[in-house]
């Protein structure tokens, strides 16, 4: 390697290993060249090896203005998995520790009890006159999620034919989800009745207009995460459902499904 004018190519390679293994690279792809422009002009074409003080400075000093402590944290996580990977490359390369620059702790996780669990899908589940169609929605998201342990964000993209349950193992199909992976999840027998049951009920209220995704909004549009958050916050508290201590992070939707 004749200097820093080719590391965006070992940039593009590094990346590309990373896709081939269904890792993202959206965020790093900015990142990293971001890192080899500021590391040209930082030292010029030909110091090579880099230091780990370039990536340092790089990570906490040239980090947006809006960039807090966890997020310098990140942008040092970032730089040395590429450095990493150009070590093989490049002899000498320094990569920085890890803990360097250190990040904020995050606050522990609300675990619910079972007891909470029946409690929070029973009180999804209370009759209302304004929107009639949305107990059993809420009541058989939240309990799709307890019993399946699916993330939010993969059960409020379910469609209609992601749902199996003439086959004769009844399943979940969940596509391109985090990583970009797919998997199949296979469900019990009371979770495959009460989505059936949740699907009669969908074709009673169902009108032409209708998205084809499995759980809906009171228009038959696709649900909003941040909306469900919302309300399950709501729920929640008004259940009685608070934190201990300030130390536990308070009950929220992504935390509602198994470990």
């Amino acid at each position: 390697m004749s200097g820093l004018a080719d590391l965006d190519q070992q940039v593009d390679a590094y990346l590309a290993i990373r896709e081939a293994v269904g890792l993202t690279n959206k965020t790093r792809y900015r990142q990293l060249h971001d890192f080899v422009a500021y590391a040209r002009n930082a030292g010029g074409p030909d110091n090579l090896p880099i230091r780990a003080a370039t990536a340092v400075a790089w990570a906490w000093d040239s980090a947006p203005a809006s960039c807090g402590v966890r997020g310098r944290a990140d942008r040092l996580m970032v730089v040395r998995g590429f450095l990493n990977y150009l070590a093989a490359v490049v002899p000498g390369t320094e990569v920085p520790p890890s803990r360097l620059v250190s990040s904020s702790r995050r606050r522990r996780p609300y675990i619910f009890s079972d007891k909470e669990v029946t409690a929070l899908i029973s009180g999804a589940s209370q009759p209302s006159r304004l929107v009639p169609f949305r107990p059993i929605v809420l009541s058989t998201l939240l309990g799709l999620l307890a019993s399946t342990g699916l993330r939010i964000a993969e059960a409020v993209r379910l469609t209609l034919d992601d749902v199996r349950l003439r086959d004769d193992y009844p399943n979940l199909q969940i596509l391109q989800t985090k990583f970009q992976k797919s998997r199949i999840v296979p469900v019990h027998a009371s979770v495959t009745s009460a989505l059936q049951n949740y699907l009669d009920e969908r074709q009673c209220h169902a009108l032409d207009r209708w998205t084809d995704r499995l759980f809906v909004n009171r228009d038959g549009g696709p649900l909003d995460v941040h909306t469900i958050g919302f309300w399950f916050g709501q729920l929640a508290q008004s259940l009685g459902f608070m934190p201990p201590n300030e130390q536990d992070r308070p009950p929220c939707l992504t935390s509602f499904r198994h470990t």
